[in-house]
């Protein structure tokens, strides 16, 4: 699925937000940077800027979440726009009415912007390529295909630890078959100039020719994992495979789950990721995700300054700033 022609404007400035394919490393960086000035206000008294005042954002989530639609509930009132969440399951979709009656119901109220999270890949580009011209699209995650805003702030969180990307080695572990985020993280962290993505997962869990996706594959934990700066653990997409992917939750931790025996092998820097929901003891040992290495509550307050980020370009792209 080809993003980048609907996702930028004809200048090159971001119009929606659907994926990380197609984009460019300047934009990418544009991204960070701009979130970089978002993260310093978290530490005022006063955390407000009113670039979307006036400006009417709906979340539309057909999934359940609780860190993706607070953290972007919290970047859209911090730019002093109006933010609803629909309440899916009793909104009119759950009586019949399609996806694009309801697009066209909410236009009607005159929104801005659609904050998208939907069970089937694809979705978040459906609804850009059908919505109204004046209106914005971000994907929060749709189906297997992408999730990029996670994969930004992920990239946000590395570069505040590591100051680069260059010469970085970052494994990635788990569920990569199922893993919205794993390709949106695989992407980004290609198209920023990483030295190496490795992925770490049993067969099981990869996708077939996992190599075209830019990545080296690892079924041994302990060889994967040496001499990595980055560690990024996948949660277990369960509700999306059945008992034939895994032998058993126990057999996955002895032999993916991450441990401080296991971590020992990657540098003594390495930093520690997840994007969360944290399945203890089945991906990661508590020790290990409350350890000195974890940056994983770290990156749910980066959430929120990314999310800015990505809202403030888009506005002001469409010439809607305040």
């Amino acid at each position: 699925m080809t993003t980048q022609h609907i996702q930028l404007t004809e200048h090159g400035r971001l119009k929606h937000f659907l994926s990380i394919e197609g984009l460019s490393k300047e934009l990418l960086t544009e991204i960070l940077d701009t979130s970089e000035s978002y993260a310093d206000m978290s530490g005022k008294q006063i955390k407000k800027v009113p670039l979307l005042r006036g400006k009417t954002i709906i979340n539309l989530f057909f999934e359940n979440s609780t860190r993706t639609r607070t953290t972007f509930e919290l970047a859209a009132a911090r730019l002093s726009a109006d933010v609803i969440t629909m309440n899916i399951a009793t909104s009119s979709t759950a009586k019949g009415e399609s996806l694009l009656d309801t697009i066209r119901n909410l236009e009607a109220m005159h929104v801005d912007m659609f904050i998208v999270r939907h069970a089937l890949s694809g979705a978040a580009y459906f609804i850009a390529e059908h919505a109204a011209p004046h209106i914005s699209v971000i994907n929060a995650g749709d189906g297997q295909h992408a999730h990029p805003t996670q994969a930004m702030l992920d990239m946000f969180t590395i570069r505040q630890y590591k100051k680069r990307f260059e010469g970085l080695k970052v494994a990635i572990v788990g569920d990569i078959l199922h893993s919205r985020v794993a390709r949106s993280q695989i992407q980004a962290l290609n198209t920023l100039g990483v030295e190496e993505v490795r992925v770490i997962a049993p067969k099981t869990l990869l996708p077939n020719q996992v190599r075209q996706m830019g990545v080296i594959d690892f079924h041994d934990m302990e060889e994967g994992l040496s001499g990595v700066d980055v560690i990024i653990m996948l949660r277990l997409q369960k509700e999306r495979m059945n008992s034939a992917f895994l032998p058993s939750e126990s057999e996955y931790f002895r032999c993916f789950g991450l441990t401080e025996a296991k971590l020992k092998h990657a540098k003594p820097d390495v930093m520690v990721m997840h994007p969360g929901p944290i399945n203890r003891g089945v991906e990661i040992a508590s020790t290990v995700a409350d350890g000195p290495h974890s940056v994983i509550l770290q990156q749910v307050s980066n959430g929120v300054a990314v999310r800015m980020a990505i809202m403030s370009m888009i506005i002001s792209s469409s010439g809607g700033g305040a």
